[in-house]
């Protein structure tokens, strides 16, 4: 079969391949420091020359801050765009490093042989995987195996400035038939997943004021009203004794799983007492009727980030603090509308203020959950593929945290994501000692391969 060719070629090239995925790494692409500009461009002109050699239409293209890198393969069948990100993160406190985080190598772990440097996971290995599948490719069949082109960029570790309008100005370029983002991981770092769920995030910053200066506590304890006092009841009462979130319609576009998602999760047989006791706690302290990866993955969450206000030196002072105040994020999923929800908190947090006090808000930001269609026919050949190469189950999961490139894809170019990557827990990406292991590297190639047969027919 064609597929197996490839697959061989694969292995018999994973050397060649680690090289160059070395080569990359070795650039110090750190889009958040301006003296690594040039480290930027030297990169996106790496990923260029490699393209080019592979067939693709490569540039690199010019925005405000670095470059993108775009590239295109013609071909019959489904259209597929790639997307990863070139840049890395800073590498302090360098003193951490047990080497050079710019000098990589691969060394030997008790865990296996591990590719050690800035960039080895996120992203440069995972963007290396997807570049690699078509490399073998190119050199069993002589061609690429269809129409793919890769979006490739520069500033997702500085918050993506030119994302959306360079999306926005090229978007008959890059819209395609469905987008494929390496930049996640293994679930419990050994199970093939497709994140398909991605919660959105809406912040909120309070100040409640009372008297208009501190208060002697022996002179106005009792007779006036505390900021904290009302803060605390405030957000005692965002929660009912379940767990349950109390805001006026906030569950307004929380959809159910279906039966066939709910089943795959529970066939991950998820530790939730390893996960928590990981931190030092034991007990879910959620919503009392649902599973704890429901909760991490779909359902919505009210969480307190910070809360301050009087005296907090040291020693001690009585006094009537005048304002206290408080971070509150949201964690929305679904359908859920984070302007609505913000709209809801302040109403409820305006009709809790007594006389004599007063509400200043601060919004932080937000953004609408993600969801993937997975009836897309790719989703479900994604996910066999996967599941040949690993030897399990891949299952489509959610993600407690937000990834926007998924939901830009679906707001500005029209189109479904698939998450697919090869990272696992340990890889401390943003920390010292960033490693990739081969083994992801090796099968995460493997992996695209699969994909890409199945996918483009």
């Amino acid at each position: 079969m064609s597929l197996d060719a490839v697959l061989a070629r694969i292995d018999e090239t994973l050397p060649q391949a680690t090289d160059r995925l070395i080569d990359l790494l070795r650039i110090p692409s750190i889009s958040t420091d301006p003296a690594f500009k040039a480290d930027c461009d030297r990169a996106a002109d790496w990923l260029v020359a490699e393209l080019e050699s592979l067939g693709f239409e490569a540039s690199k293209r010019p925005t405000p801050g670095h470059p993108m890198v775009v590239a295109h393969a013609a071909g019959e069948g489904p259209h597929v765009l790639f997307y990863g990100h070139y840049d890395v993160q800073p590498v302090d406190p360098l003193n951490l490093w047990h080497r050079d985080p710019f000098d990589p190598a691969i060394e030997e772990t008790p865990k296996g042989q591990v590719i050690r440097g800035r960039g080895a996971s996120d992203d440069k290995g995972q963007l290396m995987t997807f570049i690699e599948a078509c490399r073998a490719w190119k050199d069993v069949h002589g061609a690429l195996p269809g129409r793919i082109t890769l979006f490739l960029e520069g500033e997702e570790e500085s918050g993506s400035p030119s994302l959306v309008p360079f999306m926005k100005e090229n978007a008959a370029e890059l819209t395609a038939d469905i987008a494929l983002i390496c930049d996640t991981g293994l679930f419990e770092s050994k199970s093939p997943a497709i994140v398909t769920m991605l919660r959105g995030l809406m912040g909120e910053e309070l100040t409640i004021r009372g008297a208009d200066k501190d208060l002697h506590s022996g002179m106005y304890g009792g007779v006036a009203m505390n900021p904290i006092r009302v803060l605390a009841r405030i957000i005692a009462g965002l929660h009912d004794d379940t767990g349950r979130i109390t805001l006026p319609g906030f569950y307004d576009g929380v959809t159910e799983l279906s039966d066939e998602i709910r089943a795959q999760w529970q066939n991950l047989a998820f530790d939730h007492a390893r996960f928590l006791g990981d931190v030092g706690l034991s007990e879910p302290a959620g919503e009392q009727d649902r599973t704890p990866l429901e909760m991490i993955w779909s359902r919505p969450t009210c969480e307190v980030n910070g809360i301050w206000g009087g005296y907090t030196g040291d020693g001690f002072k009585t006094v009537l603090p005048s304002e206290a105040h408080a971070k509150i994020s949201f964690r929305l999923v679904g359908q859920q509308d984070p302007n609505a929800i913000r709209e809801a908190f302040r109403a409820y947090v305006e009709a809790q203020l007594p006389t004599d006090c007063e509400v200043e808000f601060h919004g932080h930001g937000n953004s609408a959950a993600g969801q993937m269609q997975i009836d897309h026919p790719a989703f479900e050949q994604a996910r066999q593929a996967l599941s040949e190469e690993w030897g399990l189950a891949a299952a489509y999961v959610g993600c407690g945290g937000s990834i926007p490139i998924a939901g830009y894809f679906k707001t500005v170019l029209g189109m479904d994501a698939m998450l697919i990557g090869f990272g696992k827990d340990d890889d401390q990406i943003h920390s010292p000692n960033e490693k990739y292991d081969v083994e992801s590297f090796h099968k995460g190639i493997r992996s695209w391969a699969r994909v890409l047969e199945k996918v483009m027919g």
